[in-house]
């Protein structure tokens, strides 16, 4: 098998360290691999069937684009380069776009309804096509985001899964790229020339949460180089006996609870009633 570049090969060493960490390709799968057009799932579809080439065991891909019947999107490009380079593929034509639209309330993003409607639709699809698994484009900086969006807007410590094992007949969702930063993917994309396919109805909404987080991320990593990396790490480091959720208590840890480092411990103070209690 030949190897594109350096960025290639570093990014395939990503995707086997999570596949072999999390059990994400296994021998005799059927992959459907979302390809939406963006860089994210184009640089997932080339980077599986790089490590199909690789693996001692057989598996299948299929490339499934969903056209949500955005006004202008055009999936002919996507069509092209799919038969171009000689990818199992099938695009599906749902009108997604207006039912979201018609029934977000306004001021509210369009992101996780969208999100709903697609992913029942790649169910279906799986389906249709023999599929066991789902393969997804996310990648480390959505896993980080994720982090901090559940953190910092709903008060928990939830990101994304390596893989989702599959209910009683249905499929796994496995994301492979959960160890590549964003800004290679792009790079990558950018090497492969792929087409481009921009989400019209994400994009119309800059205010979104997600958006103010990664500008968050981007301020912060001035101050510390190692932010997106520590931080992903840190979604695999869990250290439950140290965190406040009960279901967790009485664990015991060998690791030193380090006050002298962090400094005295200060009394929490909630609100109530107008005053304010320890």
């Amino acid at each position: 098998m030949t190897i594109r570049s350096a960025l290639e090969a570093r990014l395939l060493r990503q995707v086997s360290q999570q596949s072999r960490a999390h059990g994400l390709v296994e021998p005799g799968d059927r992959i459907m691999v979302a390809c939406s057009g963006g860089k994210d799932s184009w640089a997932l579809l080339h980077l599986l069937r790089a490590y199909q080439r690789r693996l001692p065991f057989p598996i299948s891909l299929v490339a499934v684009n969903l056209d949500q019947g955005q006004p202008g999107y055009d999936p002919t490009p996507l069509r092209e380069h799919l038969r171009a380079h000689g990818f199992e593929h099938h695009i599906e034509l749902r009108d997604t776009y207006s039912v979201v639209v018609e029934q977000t309330p306004a001021g509210k993003t369009y992101c996780s309804r969208c999100s709903r409607m697609r992913r029942a639709i790649l169910h279906q699809l799986a389906d249709r096509f023999g599929a066991n698994k789902i393969a997804l484009g996310h990648h480390r900086d959505d896993l980080i985001e994720t982090l901090w969006l559940n953190q910092l807007f709903a008060g928990r410590l939830r990101a994304m899964a390596a893989k989702l094992p599959a209910p009683p007949g249905g499929h796994a969702i496995i994301r492979p790229l959960l160890g590549c930063a964003e800004a290679e993917l792009a790079a990558y994309a950018a090497e492969l020339r792929v087409p481009i396919l921009p989400c019209n109805l994400c994009g119309s909404q800059p205010d979104a949460r997600r958006k103010q987080v990664k500008r968050w991320l981007a301020e912060l990593e001035a101050h510390v180089p190692n932010l997106r990396a520590n931080l992903a790490a840190a979604a695999g480091n869990l250290e439950p006996a140290h965190l406040l959720d009960p279901r967790f208590s009485g664990l015991g840890s060998d690791a030193p609870e380090d006050h002298e480092e962090i400094g005295p411990l200060i009394p929490l103070r909630r609100s109530h009633g107008g005053r304010s209690v320890e």
